[in-house]
């Protein structure tokens, strides 16, 4: 267990005053790994790619002010590429820059959802997602930005045959073999892009602890540019129907802060009313829940143990979407690679975002230009190396570890995501979760509706214990504080699902990191699933 830090950091001005040093270090540490990220995630979003730092750039210096959480970064995620990306083809019909105002449209609505979830006291939202359709919906985004971004590593832009670009990932992965049989059709786009994939993936495997925290982004530009210029790329796409190169509309930057700042939202999607709120509902979905997803991880990350206002974050969010939204940018979340950053290099306060947000200004008023300088290709290799994180292979094999019916879930989720869409491939994932628990036992009845109830310090559970229906368990154990001694009792039930058994583990460390306790009793009558050793793996009646 991290060891705890007893003297808490000062919020607010006074906590500026206090850690101004580490923040405004961390801040700028994050600003160099952001800057590149930014660009990238929002050109492969079909956004203008300048409008990912206004995103990036609201999140910290106006969401930074009033979030609930102390150490995530706000920005673009790669997450949302495939949302984005598909609101701006579905809703634009092959023009780019209509299908961007339109999706912006949808960013807006989606953020006074998210306002509303905070109101509303939603915060807990992700607790009814089983972790390990989760998971897979991660590891479909990942696969799917890998998919796309091989292609533009090396030149390629791969078209349908009515001559529009290809978006179905299993098109894309298809074409792949096409797209490496004439790697280096465009030689000069492929060493650029190789050698930025090399960097990527090359960097952390560095031995020298001090050289590793340079973020490999940062090697990549260092590189990269000098390079592209050297060959003489200037940000060029090869249509792969005709082989000619040609600048992408989406590249070509404007000059000063001031003619990118303005309002850029159409609500003229309206009219297309079943794909709109399509997006609108997968915006404030997935959005919402990659963002609580990562507070959650962070608060684990955090030294000295401090607890998120969920609730207020999901609405300090929601605000920062509805401001990106209106000026052009993309939707934001709290984005786990950035915090991590952040908390790896000291960051102690919300300061630390709000720095980050300031560099990105100052960039943006000083240095828009050096944007246009950035090879597409370099831009392809590090998110490759984004999505390769989220679907890396231990993924896998951490599923396999802890059950068989957690690969199954993983699986199905991956396999409808890439099919269908997001939200379609979450709610597989979900509908085979509730058929594996009915198989090994869980009561109909209890399958959205825990039976429970409190006596004394004892909370005392029936029948199952399961994601759909944790909620409301978990609201009568945070009822409690966490320095005092409370027992769940789980042994009038007849399964305990892997996504509950995670989260009171954790909830154990937060009980015991205050001076509290919390028992877990009854679990000894139960199995693990599969004869699972995993300490996270589901449990049902022997």
């Amino acid at each position: 267990m991290k060891k705890i830090i007893n003297k808490i950091p000062l919020d607010g001005f006074a906590g500026l005053k206090q850690n101004f040093g580490s923040d405004a270090i961390s801040g700028f540490l994050v600003f160099l790994l952001a800057l590149p990220l930014s660009l990238g995630i929002a050109g492969a979003s079909d956004f203008p790619p300048i409008y990912g730092l206004i995103t990036a750039m609201i999140g910290g210096i106006v969401v930074a002010l009033f979030a609930g959480s102390l150490l995530t970064i706000k920005g673009p995620a790669a997450g949302l590429i495939v949302i984005v990306a598909g609101a701006v083809a579905e809703l634009g019909h092959g023009d780019s820059d209509l299908g961007w105002k339109l999706a912006l449209g949808a960013v807006v609505v989606a953020g006074v959802i998210q306002v509303l979830f905070g109101v509303l006291k939603l915060g807990s939202l992700s607790d009814f997602f089983p972790l390990s359709a989760v998971h897979g919906m991660l590891a479909a985004i990942g696969i799917i930005i890998i998919s796309k971004q091989l292609h533009i590593l090396v030149g390629m832009n791969p078209v349908t045959e009515a001559g529009k670009p290809m978006v179905e990932p299993v098109e894309l992965l298809v074409e792949l073999k096409n797209t490496f049989a004439n790697f280096f059709l465009h030689k000069e786009v492929a060493i650029v892009g190789l050698s930025s994939l090399a960097i990527v993936f090359g960097w952390p495997m560095i031995p020298i602890k001090a050289i590793k925290k340079i973020p490999s982004a940062l090697i990549v530009l260092i590189v990269a540019i000098p390079l592209g210029m050297y060959l003489g790329i200037h940000n060029v796409i090869a249509n792969e129907a005709t082989g000619i190169k040609a600048f992408s509309p989406l590249l070509e930057f404007k000059k000063g802060l001031l003619d990118i700042v303005g309002i850029n939202v159409s609500f003229d999607g309206f009219s297309q009313t079943g794909v709109f709120i399509k997006f609108v509902i997968m915006f404030a979905l997935v959005g919402s829940l990659e963002a609580l997803l990562t507070v959650k991880a962070i608060d684990m990350l955090d030294p000295f143990k401090r607890k998120s206002n969920t609730n207020k974050d999901l609405i300090a969010v929601g605000i920062g979407n509805i401001i990106a939204g209106t000026l052009g940018g993309l939707p934001m979340i709290s984005e786990v690679a950035r915090s991590s950053a952040n908390v790896s290099n000291g960051g102690k306060t919300r300061w630390a975002n709000f720095f980050h947000g300031i560099f990105i200004l100052l960039f943006l008023l000083f240095a828009i230009s050096f944007s246009d300088l950035i090879p597409k290709a370099a831009l392809a290799a590090m998110l490759i190396g984004v999505g390769y994180k989220l679907a890396h292979p231990k993924e896998f094999g951490h599923m396999a570890k802890i059950g068989w019916d957690q690969v199954i879930v993983f699986l199905t989720t991956i396999i409808f995501t890439l099919l269908t869409d997001l939200l379609i491939g979450i709610a597989a994932g979900i509908l085979i979760k509730l058929i594996i628990h009915l198989v090994h036992g869980a009561p109909l009845k209890n399958l959205f509706n825990a039976k429970s109830k409190v006596n004394g310090q004892t909370i005392t559970v029936q029948g199952a214990a399961l994601f759909s229906n944790f909620i409301s368990i978990k609201k009568k154990i945070l009822e409690f504080k966490y320095t005092e001694n409370i027992t769940l009792d789980v042994t009038a039930c007849n399964l305990v699902d892997h996504s509950v058994i995670e989260t009171l583990h954790h909830l154990k460390d937060d009980f015991a990191n205050d001076g509290g306790s919390l028992t877990i009793l009854g679990v000894e009558e139960l199995r693990a699933i599969g004869n699972s050793k995993h300490q996270h793996a589901a449990l049902k009646r022997k």
